[in-house]
C-alpha cells in the first residue's frame, strides 16, 4: 500500500528519464500506470516503442501494475486515445503527470520555424491537450456527482522560470506551462482538481545534449537506497506527492526539485509603482520624465536617468 494505492494515473514522456523515474515512483507507490512515449529522438524525430515497453516491464517485475502507450502527446485526437485508454483499462482517471519533452537549442538568430513550432507542440500543447481531454473527464464526473480528487503534475524548467541563451523555444514552452498549471488550478478546482508543475533535474538525455560531459543515467540504474545527486529518478517523490491526497490543499504551485532538494517558486508579483500625479490627478507620462522618476521610484537609483552601477 502507498500514497496514491488504488488511483489510475497517466506519465507522458515515461520511456526515459524524468518520466521514468515518476511513472516506478507512482506504481511503487500503489498506482496502475499507463506509461505514454512516443519514442522519438531527443528532437523529435522518429518513434521506437522500445524505450516505454522497458519502463512497462520495470515495473511489472517490481510487483506494479502498467500499460505501454506510444501515442503522440502534441496530435490533438492522440492525446485523447491517452485518456480514454486508462478510463478504458481501469475505469478512471485520477492523475496525469506532464513531462514528454524534446529540445532544439538554437540562439534565436539560428532558430528556424520549425524548431520553434516543434518544440512548442510537444511542450506547450501536449501539456494543454492532455489537460483538456483529462479535465473533460473530471467536469463531467463532477456533473454526475462523482467528483473525484485529481491532481494534475507538470514539468516546467528553470529555463522558462529563470532563462537559458540557446533555448528560446524551450524556455518560452516552460514559462507557458508554469501560467498553465496556475490557470488550471484555478479553474479545476470547482470540479476537484489540482494542478502544480515540477523544475526537475538529472542526467537526461535531453541534458546530455546541451551537455555532453553529463553521461545519461536512467533512474532504474541506481540502487535502491543509493543516492545520486543527478539520478533523474529523484524529483519522481515530489511529483508522487503533488499526485496523492496528502497534498489536498496544495494546487496552483510550482516548485523545483533537484537531488535531495525541493524548493517552492515564487512566480511574478507586482513590485513598486511609479505614478504621474501632477497636483494630486493622474496625468499620462510624458516620456522624457520616466528616466529620472522610474530610476528613483522603482530601482532607487539617484534621478538624473538610469544609472547602471559600476561592477566595481
Amino acid at each position: 500500500m502507498g500514497i496514491v494505492s488504488g488511483k489510475i494515473a497517466i506519465v507522458t514522456g515515461a520511456g526515459r528519464g524524468v518520466g521514468r523515474g515518476e511513472a516506478m515512483e507512482l506504481a511503487a507507490q500503489g498506482a496502475r500506470v499507463i506509461c505514454n512515449d512516443l519514442g522519438s529522438s531527443s528532437k523529435g524525430e522518429g518513434a521506437d516503442a522500445a524505450p516505454v515497453d522497458t519502463t512497462v516491464q520495470l515495473i511489472k517485475d517490481r510487483g506494479g501494475e502498467a500499460i505501454a502507450n506510444y501515442e503522440d502527446v502534441s496530435s490533438w485526437e492522440g492525446s485523447e486515445r491517452i485518456v480514454a485508454q486508462a478510463i478504458d483499462t481501469w475505469g478512471a482517471l485520477d492523475i496525469v503527470v506532464n513531462n514528454a519533452g524534446i529540445l532544439r537549442d538554437l540562439t534565436i538568430v539560428r532558430m528556424g520555424e520549425e524548431d520553434w513550432d516543434k518544440v512548442i507542440a510537444v511542450h506547450l500543447k501536449g501539456t494543454f491537450n492532455m489537460t483538456h481531454h483529462a479535465c473533460v473527464y473530471w467536469s463531467n464526473e463532477s456533473k454526475a456527482g462523482r467528483v473525484r480528487k485529481a491532481s494534475i503534475v507538470n514539468t516546467v524548467s528553470s529555463a522558462g522560470l529563470q532563462g537559458n541563451p540557446g533555448q528560446a523555444n524551450y524556455g518560452a514552452a516552460k514559462a507557458g506551462i508554469a501560467a498553465l498549471t496556475i490557470i488550471t488550478a484555478l479553474e479545476g478546482e470547482r470540479y476537484g482538481v489540482r494542478a502544480n508543475a515540477i523544475a526537475p533535474g538529472g542526467a537526461t538525455r535531453i541534458v546530455n545534449d546541451a551537455m555532453p560531459q553529463i553521461p545519461v543515467r536512467e533512474a532504474n540504474e541506481v540502487a535502491d537506497g543509493e543516492f545520486e545527486r543527478l539520478n533523474p529518478g529523484n524529483s519522481a517523490p515530489m511529483a508522487v506527492w503533488l499526485a496523492s491526497d496528502e497534498s489536498l490543499l496544495i494546487s496552483g504551485q510550482v516548485f523545483r526539485a533537484v537531488g535531495a532538494d525541493v524548493t517552492h517558486y515564487h512566480g511574478w508579483s507586482l513590485g513598486a509603482t511609479a505614478s504621474n500625479n501632477v497636483k494630486g490627478e493622474p496625468q499620462k507620462w510624458d516620456p522624457e520624465r520616466m528616466s529620472s522618476a522610474l530610476s528613483k521610484s522603482l530601482f532607487g537609483l539617484r534621478p538624473g536617468g538610469l544609472q547602471i552601477p559600476s561592477k566595481a
